[in-house]
């Protein structure tokens, strides 16, 4: 069976040379090791050393030395407008501070569909649609440095306050420092 062992950002590989494409959602761009199935029907073990943040236009260098195109589907989303950019900047705030995947753009904010998240936004004055297109969130919010606007996430924290506190960043992050 052909693998996948390499991966390469957009403009990073010989895109004429893809052999073949693969159409991925969002979770499953970001993977290590999975079954893929080509656009064309054919599987390919997908086997690289860690986890990568895969965008739409990346490439995939097999074991046997061609390239697979990296695709990203359509997706259902929720398009969030506001009615300022000062406006949009905060939604974008209440958004991250809930460590939600979110596609940042000039004039809109893309998530996934969440009637919670979507009645507080509203609750915020924001105008929101339905859409479906590709989905390519910020990266730093999974770690990868190398995805489109990521950043490293680090948990660390350098405090001096003279007393023993803990932190809850959610999702199973807690941290308690002793100083």
């Amino acid at each position: 069976m052909t693998r996948a062992v390499e991966h390469a950002r957009a403009g990073h590989w010989p895109e004429g040379e893809a052999k073949a494409a693969v159409t991925l959602d969002f979770d499953a761009r970001f993977r290590r090791r999975m079954m893929l199935t080509t656009d064309g029907g054919e599987e390919i073990l997908l086997d690289l050393a860690k986890p990568v943040a895969m965008a739409g236009g990346d490439g995939l260098k097999l074991d046997d030395g061609g390239w697979l195109k990296v695709e990203a589907a359509p997706e259902e989303l929720v398009e969030v407008r506001a009615h300022s950019p000062h406006a949009l900047l905060r939604l974008a705030w209440h958004l991250g501070n809930r460590h939600l995947p979110s596609e940042i753009r000039a004039d809109a904010i893309l998530i996934r569909p969440d009637h919670v998240i979507e009645d507080m936004l509203q609750g915020l004055g924001a105008d929101i649609a339905r859409v479906t297109q590709p989905f390519q969130p910020e990266g730093g919010a999974y770690g990868d440095p190398a995805s489109p606007g990521g950043h490293h996430h680090h948990h660390d924290h350098d405090h001096d306050h003279g007393h023993d506190h803990g932190h809850d960043h959610g999702h199973g992050h807690h941290h308690h420092h002793g100083h």
